[in-house]
């Protein structure tokens, strides 16, 4: 009877045994079923990324799936037993979910910033009244007398008016003025209680009267779609950037909001790539250069960073006709994605011609010695934007400006920063816009990790002479411009079209002050 209690008690264990041998091979086979279904998603969203050529996606793919058949055989082999695959398992499938989410967003950040998906550049237009006026809202301004230029029916400023009289609570009186200084003049005069302009402005109203901004303040700001933008923003041009030399305009916006925001340009770089040969010639153009803005401003002339106020196409426009070159593409920045993407790099090595202490003006004092500095984001936007501690002023802000930008190309084309470059795209995605498609970004990359090699970087400023004249944009006051020095522009053009045809730039390609650049 004994015996019988016994086989029975050893006869249920091996059941209770096999029945969880049977749970943990059943369980190891699930959780490998899972890592392959991790394995297929992360693939998939790896090639709609489209960033790695298709030999590494599919070899990366060939080493995942051999790794999960190996876990899988050692459910089989062990009968469940292996603990240890178990939770490799798990950590792959977590890896690989992370790796998919990671994948993904970076796509949409992609097509966040490229012309897939752009929409109209916006304008930030403001209601400003007196320093001293008692006004903190326009409601307290429903009895004022505001100062405005003439209103286009289905304009900006008309849908900008209709959200002032919404927020006034009634329609307020307004008085018109032919320019924007008579406005101005209007308004600290007290001719009228308070005026609404365009903020992509504020520079030249500041430049015409001397400490503006401490005599105003702005009640209220409107964010208003532009309703006549030009150039169609979300078709990009039908250009194979993996084989075909062109060229992208380059512009630093003055503001730290949205991208989208209508701004003066007080970055201007040309960016001319050729592809197969590997060069890239980077062409500042003084923001105050004296030229013509097509489409604008007919025979006047104005500063080209002015140009940027009727929108980025008009400040390409300006360029193509100073070199007589098209450019296809654009980039804008502001100075936020610029903190941010050298921050990312891990800081960038930027050479100074001069060594100096910066003002201040660009956000940090810090000391800048001749030759190579290791800059981190807030320290390369200092150095860019310094204009009055080193020698030429602006002339020379335009070059050091090159000398962040040139810095950073050449690091974002190393191998290390171009697997950092979904993170980095994502992470800029609110402060970067380009008409170049998600495809053509998708191309540039994937030639560049499958083909590599070194690129040849060259930079060279165009020079001018420094005068007073009259703008366009601002009528019956003199600014300080630059003339053109015609020599400076035809040499530019000359080392432009050589990189267009395919002509290797010789070592000792010289500036316009005849220094040889590197």
């Amino acid at each position: 009877m004994e015996n019988t209690n016994s086989k029975k008690k050893m006869s249920s264990a091996k059941q209770k045994k096999k029945r969880v041998r049977k749970a943990f091979r059943i369980a190891g086979e699930i959780l490998v079923g899972i890592q392959i279904l991790a394995t297929l998603v992360f693939i998939g969203f790896t090639w709609r990324l489209g960033m790695i050529p298709a030999k590494y996606v599919v070899g990366f793919a060939a080493l995942l799936f051999v790794f999960a058949a190996l876990l899988f055989t050692m459910q089989v082999v062990t009968r469940g037993k292996a603990i240890v695959s178990k939770i490799v398992s798990i950590l792959m499938s977590a890896v690989l979910i992370f790796g998919s989410v990671y994948m993904y967003q970076t796509h949409d950040a992609i097509e966040d910033i490229s012309g897939d998906t752009l929409g109209k550049q916006v304008h930030s237009v403001l209601v400003v009244v007196r320093k001293d006026d008692d006004a903190e809202k326009v409601w307290d301004t429903k009895d004022y007398v505001y100062g405005v230029q003439s209103i286009e029916e289905d304009s900006e400023m008309a849908e900008a008016m209709k959200k002032v009289n919404a927020d006034a609570g009634k329609e307020v009186l307004t008085k018109e003025f032919d320019t924007l200084n008579d406005q101005v003049a209007g308004l600290l005069s007290e001719t009228v209680d308070a005026i609404v302009y365009d903020e992509s402005f504020s520079g030249i109203i500041e430049e015409v009267n001397e400490n503006y901004n401490s005599k105003v303040k702005v009640i209220a700001q409107y964010s208003i779609e532009s309703k006549s933008d030009s150039m169609t923003q979300g078709v990009s041009p039908d250009v194979n950037v993996k084989d075909e030399p062109f060229s992208m305009f380059i512009s630093g916006i003055d503001v730290y909001g949205p991208i989208s925001s209508k701004s003066r340009s007080d970055v201007n770089i040309i960016a001319t790539v050729n592809p197969e040969t590997k060069q890239i010639l980077l062409t500042n153009t003084p923001r105050d250069f004296y030229v013509t803005i097509p489409e604008v401003s007919g025979e006047k002339k104005d500063k080209l960073t002015h140009a940027g106020i009727y929108g980025v196409d008009k400040s390409m426009a300006a360029l193509e006709e100073l070199y007589d070159i098209e450019i296809p593409f654009y980039t804008r920045v502001n100075f936020t994605s610029l903190i941010t993407m050298v921050d990312l790099m891990g800081g960038v090595d930027v050479e100074s011609e001069f060594e100096f202490t910066t003002s201040g003006a660009g956000g940090e004092i810090m000391d800048v010695k001749k030759g190579i500095n290791h800059f981190n984001g807030a320290q390369a936007l200092s150095f860019a934007r310094e204009r009055y501690n080193v020698p030429g002023g602006d002339n020379q802000r335009g070059k050091d400006q090159m000398a962040v930008i040139q810095a950073m190309f050449k690091k974002m084309i190393t191998p290390e920063m171009l697997v950092k470059a979904p993170k980095m795209i994502s992470e800029v995605s609110n402060s970067v816009e380009t008409n170049m498609s998600m495809e053509q970004i998708q191309r540039l990359i994937q030639s560049q990790i499958d083909n590599g090699g070194e690129w040849t970087i060259k930079s060279v400023a165009a020079e001018g002479t420094g005068d007073q004249a009259f703008c366009y944009s601002a009528p019956g006051t003199a600014l300080y411009v630059t003339i053109p020095d015609e020599t400076s522009v035809a040499n530019i053009k000359v080392l432009m079209d050589k990189v267009e045809n395919g002509e290797m730039l010789p070592s000792d390609t010289p500036n316009e002050t005849g220094e040889a650049v590197e």
